[in-house]
This record gives C-alpha cells, sequence and structure tokens, in this order.
C-alpha cells in the first residue's frame, strides 16, 4: 500500500467499490443526489465508528478541521451535520445491510479454514440475540416494555473467525425464537443455540433441511430412553441418550429421536443437559461445541464495548439500523484487514491501534508490526535519567 495515503484511505480501499454502488443503484439511493452521496455517508459513519465519535456535531467538526484531507480520504461531499442527519433518516438502511452481506461473504472465504478449537470439518453457527436499551420517549418506534425501547440484534455467528453471516433487527418485543424462521439453514451445518431456542417445530424444520442443531434442554422435557451408550466420566459426561419425546405437543412437533447428553461442567459447577440430533459425533465433541456457542456472547461485548451502536446519532428507525449495520461492516472490514495482513494482533488490539491513527501516513503492514508498539523493557542499562536524586 501507498506511505502516502492516510491510515482510513488505505483501509477504505480494502471495500470493493463496485459491489456498494451496486447496492446503491438497488435501492436508487443517490438519486437525485448532487453533493453528499451515498459513499461519503458511508465513509463518515465509518470514520465515526473508527474514531469513536460521540455525535453528528463530533463528526462534523472532525471532518470540517481536516478538510484539506477529505478528499485524499475518499470524501467528496461537504460535510455538515444537518446533510448527515438528513442522509441517515432518509437513505434505505438495505443499502448498508446488503453491502454488509457483501463484505462477510468476502470475510468468509477467508476464514474458511480457520480453526476454533475443534476437529470439525462441517460449518458451525452459534444463533443468539442481545438487546441494546433506548430511551422511549426519543425511540417511540421501539417500545419494549411500558416505560422502556429497545432493539435486539438477532445474530447468526460463524465460529470460524467469529464472522456474523446473518443479522436482524427487530424491536424488544419480538420473541428470539421468532428469528428462527428467517434462517436460510445450511445441509449439513451445525446449529448451537441455548435454550431459550427450543422449539420443537423449528428444531424439526432445521432436521429436515438436513442439517444439525445442538441446545440445552429444559428441565420439564417429558421424554422416554431408549438406548444409553457408555461414557467416560472422568471427562464430565454423564450420560449419553437416545430418546423420544413423550409430551402431548412436542411428540407432535418432533417426532423422531433426539440424543441426549448430560453432562458435569466442574470448573463452574454446572450439570448441563445438551440435545441433537446428530448421533455421529462423540458426546464430549458436542458438550465442547456447545461451549463454543460463548464466542457469540463475546462478539456482542465486543461489538458493544468496541463500536456505537449503544449510542445513536438519529432517533429514526431507518438512521438505528443505517448505523448499526455500518458499523457491522466495519467490524468485518477490519477481520478483513487482520487476516489478509496476516496480523496476529486480536480485532480489539487492532482497533484500538486504527482508532488514533486514522490520519498518519503510514503503511497499515508497518503500522500493525508488533516492533511498532511493544517497548523493550529494560531497567539494568536504561539511560533514562532520573526525575528526584537523593
Amino acid at each position: 500500500m501507498n506511505s502516502g495515503k492516510t491510515v482510513f484511505a488505505q483501509l477504505m480501499e480494502l471495500l470493493p467499490v463496485y459491489e456498494f454502488h451496486k447496492c446503491v443503484e438497488r435501492y436508487q439511493g443517490d438519486y437525485w443526489i448532487k453533493n453528499f452521496s451515498c459513499l461519503d455517508q458511508f465513509l463518515c459513519m465509518a470514520f465515526a465508528q473508527l474514531t469513536y465519535r460521540e455525535s453528528l456535531r463530533d463528526i462534523e467538526s472532525c471532518l470540517r478541521s481536516m478538510k484539506s484531507r477529505l478528499y485524499h480520504m475518499g470524501i467528496r461531499g461537504r460535510i455538515s451535520r444537518s446533510t448527515l442527519a438528513d442522509a441517515n433518516e432518509k437513505r434505505d438502511w438495505r443499502i448498508y445491510a446488503d453491502f454488509a452481506q457483501v463484505l462477510i461473504g468476502i470475510a468468509r472465504s477467508l476464514y474458511l479454514d480457520e480453526d476454533f478449537g475443534l476437529e470439525l470439518k462441517e460449518t458451525a453457527y452459534a444463533f443468539d440475540s442481545t438487546t441494546i436499551d433506548l430511551c422511549l420517549s426519543l425511540f417511540p418506534w421501539a417500545r419494549f416494555r411500558k416505560t422502556k425501547a429497545a432493539i435486539k440484534l438477532h445474530t447468526l455467528l460463524n465460529l470460524r473467525g467469529s464472522i456474523p453471516e446473518f443479522i436482524h433487527i427487530t424491536t424488544g418485543r419480538i420473541h428470539d425464537v421468532n428469528a428462527l424462521d428467517l434462517l436460510l439453514i445450511e445441509a449439513g451445518s451445525f446449529y448451537v443455540m441455548d435454550r431459550g431456542y427450543l422449539d420443537f417445530a423449528r428444531l424439526f424444520a432445521i432436521h429436515r433441511s438436513s442439517a444439525f442443531f445442538v441446545t440445552r434442554a429444559k428441565k420439564n422435557l417429558a421424554a422416554q430412553r431408549r438406548y444409553s451408550r457408555p461414557v467416560d466420566k472422568s471427562t464430565g459426561l454423564r450420560s449419553d441418550q437416545t430418546i423420544v419425546l413423550t409430551g402431548f405437543y412436542s411428540c407432535g412437533d418432533y417426532p423422531e429421536p433426539l440424543r441426549r447428553i448430560s453432562y458435569y461442567d466442574a470448573e463452574n459447577d454446572k450439570h448441563l443437559v445438551f440435545l441433537t440430533n446428530n448421533f455421529v459425533l462423540p458426546a464430549l465433541t458436542i458438550a465442547r461445541l456447545y461451549k463454543a456457542r460463548w464466542q457469540v456472547e463475546i462478539f456482542f461485548k465486543w461489538i458493544k464495548q468496541h463500536l456505537r451502536i449503544k449510542a445513536f446519532y438519529g432517533t429514526s428507525e431507518n438512521s438505528v439500523k443505517t448505523q448499526v449495520w455500518i458499523a457491522v461492516s466495519v467490524y468485518v472490514l477490519v477481520a478483513i484487514l487482520k487476516k489478509r495482513l496476516q496480523a496476529d494482533q486480536s480485532l480489539y488490539t487492532i482497533l484500538q491501534i486504527l482508532s488514533i491513527s486514522q490520519l498518519e501516513k503510514e503503511p497499515l503492514q508497518s503500522l500493525l508490526s508488533h516492533e511498532n508498539y511493544q517497548m523493550p523493557i529494560d531497567t539494568e542499562t536504561s539511560e533514562q535519567l532520573l526525575l528526584f536524586t537523593f
């Protein structure tokens, strides 16, 4: 990459601009737009995500202070708070949702052989949701309870590389299990979920799609044991059984046998019971696969702490969804950067480095090298003068 370009410009070079314009044309995003294009909007919002800007006024002040560099950053339009607010309000959020899916497709191909701690050839996904609380008076369209508003991010996370393959944004009232109806089930893949998604009709739909699921059983599960397999109790396993459901509704929703695995987690002193339709993998692998589901919780924690998705620049539904999808695009773009540069640092470390160096003119490869941020410590041979002498 050209060392004469800013870090921000080098990072944005990773964007497939042709695909972005296709997304814009699909929803006529630049129709009758003369000065501030959808690409300008995306770059401004991406800059805000990378540098932790707090508000539209904050974005305007920072970008206007570097007016001479905007052209080289790829921003052609005039920056103003009202223009950016109108763009977030009126331009279809699906432009940025579709573009995020383009970036996800690129990242998925890069992380296809990524190791996530299990010797599993099939693709494994973790499905869960997180709730983002909002102010009811500012976001009345997202009413959650009587006195509060909220939105939910229903996320399907590929465990190889922690790449979000599917995100659906709803109001907080929508129950998690309803989002299962929106998934395009991939045959041969594993879908790992907590017991909030225990709906046997929907699980049977996954089974009929030739895919596998792993979830937790509830305590009141009505079932009859058909067969038991031997287990090594020193590994934490307690039982490995084939069962059939006996509940009036559950047996009609799922008429096929299920596999029930009981496991004792000594580290957290918990007894866990898993349900799956896979009868081939070892029982311990099923238990470890469910443990890998924790990656989706880490993903939610990461994006809430390091991206701007808890405080929003606008209050409309379109503005909120636009900001969330651009935040997801930035996350995936950093993941693409990490893989293409073969960087050893975590996404957190890379984002921290990028956040304070967006206007630096240094090659990204050099910026993310270990020599730039690891300081040798040698107290015996240090030539640092003492602050106080006695």
